[in-house]
């Protein structure tokens, strides 16, 4: 909804700039370069490198271009205000929050301060680079897609590639199921000949994880949510879609109602592998706006440092809220989630969850398979587990796991068709569920509990005797009740009163305490 209170009143367009928040970053996560670069060597810049990167001089134009600008939890959650730990917690607070749109004038827009139409209108122009060496052409990745349904009137935002075919038009990937596939079908079936689309280039990290959710909602008031700001919002030149008014680029056209027509790919998708050609609809360009000093964007994609790229960091938070949504349903508290990024994002999650009740392992396992991440293997674990420490995952698979009894394959599912594993043709799939709780009320054992550093807590007596005759003790508690710095000596004395006749030890926890006479 707009605002029509807030309308004339003053909106922040530079707080949620794309230029702005590079320039936030410090030199341990950005690596900048102002001498000039060849569109050839961008890629290089970009692959594997764990910092942002801005090419201040790329091309012939000599324009600015930014990549791996979201490829770390630090930096997205740099984007969102709050640390690492607290990433998801704060997406999922924010999405409870009222969205609020402000829509300014094109006098207003900075991205509009640069308007061009027509001929002018020419993607070649733009900095758009080689991404992957048997790619089909060049791409633009970060292509932040707004359109209206002609039927509901409500704004789909969603991320595509766009691989340019000439100076006015794109092919843009429309195969794999989403909202704007189905809502473009339903106008082709309408016979309309134009489907106008704007897209984005260059936007707050907030927006394009925005980008990457399912949530049935207008979502651009989605946008405003995650920002838990008031979103600027401007009426596009071309068509009446109404874009963020802040960003850097915005490029408008239609896709024509000749459909799916044209060969595009074949390019590195985000699973770490090549998509092969299909057969994509055509995006004829109309206009191409901008600031007056804008930063173009690329994300990146695949390669094999897949936890570096753009589309993995964004996969997984976009998994993560979508299990975590989930869970609430299914269990009665759920801890943390986290999707390795390593994985793209959403093939493997790890749940945390506290037990209350026998079986909620494996109602959080189903409840994973369900929700809408297209996840293939979820490993659920007791709160005692970090599920962010491969290593204590990795023991917890080893030790808590009895796989006759704790993996559970199922088939039939929903899969993305993406996955390189599947047979060909295949519109279906198979899940696993790694059950690695521990079984319901015996984590309290000494067998099940974690070994740790002693902490030396508890009363102090004035003999070793004095604190047995106050109940049985272990070692620790002997120490800690005596006030050693060493402990060889209470071996000493437990050793006089075992000579005594008068010491013995549970068969439970190995605690000392002092014989009764019931008991000698």
């Amino acid at each position: 909804m707009i605002s029509a209170e807030r309308r004339a009143a003053p909106v922040d367009v530079e707080r949620f700039r794309f230029k702005n928040f590079i320039d936030s970053l410090g030199d341990d996560q950005l690596e900048r370069h102002p001498e000039p670069v060849a569109l050839r060597d961008v890629a290089s810049f970009l692959e594997g490198n764990p910092r942002a990167v801005l090419l201040e001089r790329v091309g012939l134009q000599s324009l600015a271009l930014a990549g791996n600008v979201l490829g770390s939890r630090q930096r997205m959650a740099r984007a969102f205000g709050v640390d690492r730990q607290h990433l998801l917690a704060e997406i999922l607070r924010r999405l409870r929050t009222k969205p609020e749109l402000v829509e300014l004038t094109r006098d207003q827009a900075p991205v509009q301060e640069v308007v061009r139409t027509g001929s002018e209108a020419d993607v070649t122009t733009l900095p758009v680079h080689l991404q992957h060496g048997r790619d089909g052409g060049l791409y633009i990745s970060a292509a932040m897609d707004f359109a209206v349904d002609p039927v509901t009137k409500v704004t789909n935002v969603g991320l595509r590639r766009l691989m340019l075919y000439g100076r006015h038009m794109t092919g843009i990937d429309l195969v794999a199921n989403s909202d704007l596939r189905t809502i473009f079908r339903a106008s082709l079936e309408r016979g309309e000949q134009r489907f106008p689309l704007s897209i984005v280039v260059g936007g707050h990290p907030i927006d394009y994880f925005g980008a990457t959710m399912r949530i049935p909602v207008d979502e651009i008031t989605l946008l405003a949510q995650l920002r838990d700001a008031p979103l600027p919002v401007v009426k596009s030149v071309t068509n009446d879609i109404l874009v963020p008014a802040d960003a850097e680029y915005v490029i408008e056209g239609y896709l024509g109602g000749e459909g799916y027509i044209r060969s595009e790919g074949p390019f590195g998708e985000f699973l770490g592998y090549y998509g092969g050609v299909k057969t994509n609809p055509v995006f004829h360009v109309t206009a191409i706006t901008h600031r007056r000093d804008p930063v173009f964007q690329t994300l990146s994609i695949s390669g094999k440092a897949m936890s570096r790229t753009d589309t993995a960091q964004l996969t997984t938070l976009r998994t993560e809220v979508l299990v975590w949504r989930a869970l609430e349903i299914a269990v009665r508290e759920p801890v943390a989630v986290y999707a390795p990024p390593a994985t793209g994002g959403v093939y493997n999650v790890r749940v945390s969850i506290r037990q209350r009740n026998p079986g909620e392992g494996r109602n959080a396992i189903a409840a994973v398979f369900a929700c809408m991440a297209n996840v293939k293997n979820v490993f659920v674990v007791d709160p005692d587990i970090d599920v962010f420490s491969d290593e204590e995952m990795e023991w917890a698979l080893a030790t808590r796991m009895r796989p006759e009894d704790d993996i559970h394959v199922e088939s039939g599912f929903r899969v993305s068709p993406l996955d390189p594993t599947l047979p060909q043709g295949a519109r279906t799939g198979s899940k696993a569920g790694f059950d690695l709780t521990l079984p319901f009320g015996t984590n309290s054992s000494l067998e099940l509990s974690l070994p740790d550093v002693p902490a030396f807590a508890g009363p102090r007596f004035a003999s070793v005797r004095a604190a047995l005759e106050a109940g049985p003790k272990s070692f620790e508690e002997l120490m800690a009740a005596t006030g050693t710095d060493d402990g060889r000596e209470i071996v000493v004395l437990l050793e006089e009163l075992t000579d005594q006749g008068i010491l013995a030890r549970d068969g439970d926890e190995g605690k000392y305490f002092l014989k009764t006479r019931e008991t000698q």
